[in-house]
C-alpha cells in the first residue's frame, strides 16, 4: 500500500499563487509516474502535470507556463501562479506504476490523494 498525504490548497484571488504538496509513503519502490489531477463540479477528472522519476514533466495546456511541478523521490508539489477562476476545482495527487507518464490517465492511477480543494476568486 502507499499513502498519499496532501497539503496546500485554500482560497485566493486571480492572479495569485498557490502551492501543493503531496508525501508519499508506505511501498513507494511500485511509484513511477506522478502528478496532479483535479476535477470540478459536474465535470470529468482531467491531468494537470506530471513528472517521471528523471525529471521529464508534462503539463496541461490550460496550465503550461503557469504551473510548474516538481518531485524529489517521492514527495511531490505544483506551483501555480497566475490563477484563474477557471483554476477552480478539487486537485488530486496520483501515481501509476509506469516509468513513464505518457500513460498518466484516471484508469491508470494506482494510488490517489484524498483531495484538496484550490478556489480561485475573480
Amino acid at each position: 500500500q502507499v499513502q498519499l498525504a496532501e497539503s496546500g490548497g485554500g482560497s485566493v484571488q486571480a492572479g495569485g499563487s498557490l502551492k501543493l504538496s503531496c508525501a508519499a509513503s508506505g511501498y513507494t519502490g511500485v511509484i513511477g509516474c506522478m502528478g496532479w489531477f483535479r476535477q470540478a463540479p459536474g465535470k470529468e477528472r482531467e491531468v494537470v502535470a506530471s513528472i517521471e522519476r528523471n525529471g521529464n514533466s508534462r503539463y496541461a495546456d490550460s496550465v503550461q507556463g503557469r504551473f510548474t511541478i516538481s518531485r524529489d523521490a517521492f514527495t511531490l508539489s505544483l506551483q501555480m501562479g497566475s490563477l484563474k477562476p477557471e483554476d477552480t476545482s478539487t486537485y488530486y495527487c496520483a501515481v501509476t506504476g509506469y516509468v513513464d507518464c505518457r500513460n498518466f490517465k484516471p484508469h491508470n492511477v494506482i494510488y490517489w490523494g484524498q483531495g484538496t480543494q484550490v478556489t480561485v476568486s475573480s
